[in-house]
């Protein structure tokens, strides 16, 4: 196993730097353009949640320029256009850019929108159709594996798919599907196989259907996330065969994969995140005068922001363990459950504590302290609910049978 070190490598410092400069260059001055419209739900959104055009024109300039810069999809290899860069690296890389706010420089690293690995399971015609201008930022994608009545229990998915000649027809729907109101195409599993015959896990396939194959249903509006989930209705959706990602009846399996991935990041948001915000409320607490002297010196104040600082510590340093692992192909079923859960619950209470701080004005909606409570919220359901990854700790214990 190759060894770590918590300094940062040359090349890793050289890729933050870069991003310094491409976010200054770039994504600020877009930013100062929007105005309102990236701060203020209400005017960066039509009355169905939906992002306005204005917003979404914006986002897409900058992940197609970072993709040009060659940051937006750097840790897929590069057999298909991508850096190459080590899961260490695309963690502290995720975590930096996280660490300003969520602004669009958020947009600037493939989310969930953009290529992860497991469209590497992708052959060599669905290379070149989807996965390359995912990379380029041409194209955007979804993971539709959520539906309206199955969340975290997604072996027992409702959708399914049957096979007729060359072709699979596909019913059902999905819900909270982010990027779903403006993907390109989306990686959609479906039931191939019943559960009697292939086992619980098993009997689940993945197909790439494009947007106009689908109808898109209500948007599922969640505060700090208006207007990037919706409903996808499958309604006798006939796909060909050669759409087909991966194996048939092992896509489980796949996207179990995609999860792992998906919490290490979602992790690295939330520990930067924390460190923005906890950077916020200390410099409030040593300006803000109150009883004749700064609120940081009064230790309730203070208490909040030094548990806040020991817990985002703990964190960052679990993340870098946990893509130090991904690295070494370690099995780390354990170890993103346990940083997913850990580093959402002190982004959570980091959250909360910076509105705390900063009293009424942390309530105010022209600043940004209750969208990020309310996204630090989500964080703690999507990509597992806290109840699943303290689950998964305790099976992957021999705990709960």
């Amino acid at each position: 196993m190759v060894g770590t070190s918590f300094e940062t490598s040359s090349e890793t410092d050289m890729i933050l730097e870069s991003l310094d400069d491409f976010i200054e260059r770039e994504v600020e001055p877009l930013e100062e353009g929007l105005g309102e419209a990236l701060t203020n739900p209400r005017r960066g959104h039509e009355p169905n949640g939906r992002v306005t055009d204005e917003l979404l024109n914006a986002i897409e300039t900058v992940r197609k320029k970072s993709a040009e810069s060659g940051f937006y999809a750097m840790n897929m290899p590069e057999e298909v256009g991508g850096g190459g860069v080590s899961t260490v690296t695309w963690y502290r890389s995720i975590k930096h850019v996280f660490s300003k706010g969520r602004g669009l420089n958020k947009y600037v690293l493939a989310g969930p929108e953009g290529p992860k690995p497991l469209l590497l399971l992708a052959d060599a015609r669905q290379r070149e159709m989807y996965v390359r201008p995912l990379v380029r930022g041409e194209k955007t994608t979804a993971f539709a594996q959520t539906e309206p009545s199955v969340g975290s229990d997604s072996p027992n998915m409702k959708m399914a798919a049957e096979r007729d000649g060359d072709e699979w027809v596909l019913n059902g729907t999905k819900q909270w599907i982010t990027n779903g109101p403006y993907a390109d195409f989306a990686q959609v599993f479906a039931r191939t196989t019943p559960q009697e015959e292939a086992g619980r896990y098993g009997g689940i396939t993945c197909f790439i259907v494009e947007s106009d194959e689908w109808e898109r249903g209500s948007f599922n509006n969640v505060p700090g996330q208006v207007g990037w989930q919706s409903e996808l209705r499958f309604d006798d959706v006939r796909i060909p065969d050669d759409r087909v990602l991966g194996e048939v009846d092992n896509g489980f399996y796949a996207a179990m994969d995609f999860l792992s991935l998906g919490r290490l990041e979602l992790g690295a948001q939330a520990v930067g995140l924390s460190d923005h915000l906890l950077a916020l409320a200390t410099e409030y607490a040593r300006d803000r005068e109150a009883f004749g002297q700064p609120i940081g010196n009064f230790q309730q104040v203070s208490s909040m922001i030094a548990r806040g600082r020991a817990k985002q510590y703990a964190a960052e340093t679990a993340g870098l363990r946990c893509a130090w692992l991904m690295d070494n192909d370690e099995d780390v079923v354990e170890d993103t459950s346990i940083f997913n859960w850990f580093a959402t619950q002190s982004f959570w209470e980091v959250a909360d504590a910076a509105v705390q701080v900063h009293g009424g004005s942390g309530l105010a909606e022209e600043n940004p302290f209750m969208d990020h409570l309310h996204y630090a919220r989500m964080l703690r359901i999507v990509e597992g609910t806290d109840e699943l990854q303290l689950n998964t700790i305790a099976k992957q214990n021999g705990l709960l049978g």
